[in-house]
């Protein structure tokens, strides 16, 4: 859903989901690479990751993305854990497939007749 929320169609999410599932991510650019790599060693072996790994992090994405990074891959990977550990379902369908974009809201007139 997170494919869809940043604006990628149904077809363009498919053909990004398998490009990833295949482990062969030279088609994306490096530091996409980068952090694709970083994600799997976080997911596999978390006790793995070292400084080095958080320095070559930092030194592509800067401080404030490479904690980024490092929250929403933990945080995934704990939701996916607690979602597989409880057996809760996957959703059915997409809320924000086909939701419209927000629009500006009309400023609402404040003459008191």
């Amino acid at each position: 859903m997170l494919l869809a929320v940043a604006g990628l169609s149904e077809s363009e999410i498919t053909e990004r989901t398998e490009q990833l599932a295949t482990g062969n991510w030279s088609g994306f650019a490096p530091v996409e690479q980068q952090a694709f790599i970083f994600a799997q060693k976080l997911t596999r072996t978390p006790a793995a990751v070292d400084t080095a790994d958080i320095r070559q992090l930092t030194e592509v994405f800067g401080s404030a993305r490479a904690v980024d990074l490092i929250w929403h891959v933990s945080w995934c990977n704990y939701m996916t854990r607690v979602a597989d550990a409880l057996q809760l379902p996957l959703e059915t369908e997409n809320v924000f497939m086909n939701r419209d974009s927000p629009k500006e809201k009309e400023p609402q007139s404040t003459n008191a007749q």
